[in-house]
């Protein structure tokens, strides 16, 4: 190799570097807003509050998940865990865990905050629908649509 083509891969390879480190940065350090907590949401346990006010339209959340297969899915489903998974994969045989506050998030027919199910990286992505003030409970509506307003496994009983 000439020093020609050293310095166009030294350049190369540092705006690389440069991309992959951003990529990374948005989808594996900024998880979770630092202004979010959680906290208790009176009948439904606990929940993810707002400490601040957030605009609309703002990704509150990037989760990984842990993916279980068919057999682990049924499993789960006979423990408590059950009321924390997320149907997953296209044909929603599997399941998934969030493992940052994603499924800490409660159910609202007409929620504040919408879900993103990224089945190639295995994240979800929160993403408010509206503005959220200071103290409000982020919500998402289980049905994966903020307005759907079929019935919910547990209301449908």
């Amino acid at each position: 190799m000439n020093s020609f083509q050293d310095c166009t891969l030294t350049i190369f390879s540092a705006i690389f570097n440069i991309f992959i480190y951003y990529k990374c940065y948005l989808y594996f350090h900024v998880m979770i807003l630092p202004h979010l907590v959680i906290a208790p949401s009176g009948s439904r346990g606990r929940g993810v509050f707002a400490t601040r006010n957030i605009p609309a339209n703002t990704v509150v959340e990037i989760s990984p998940v842990l993916v279980l297969s068919k057999k682990e899915r049924s499993l789960i489903e006979q423990t408590k865990l059950t009321n924390y998974i997320f149907e997953w994969g296209d044909r929603r045989v599997m399941a998934c865990l969030g493992l940052g506050y994603v499924s800490l998030y409660n159910h609202e027919y007409t929620s504040n905050c919408e879900y993103d199910m990224d089945f190639v990286h295995n994240l979800i992505t929160i993403r408010t629908v509206r503005k959220i003030k200071k103290g409000e409970e982020l919500c998402v509506n289980y049905n994966a649509d903020p307005n759907d307003k079929t019935k919910v496994w547990f209301h449908a009983k």
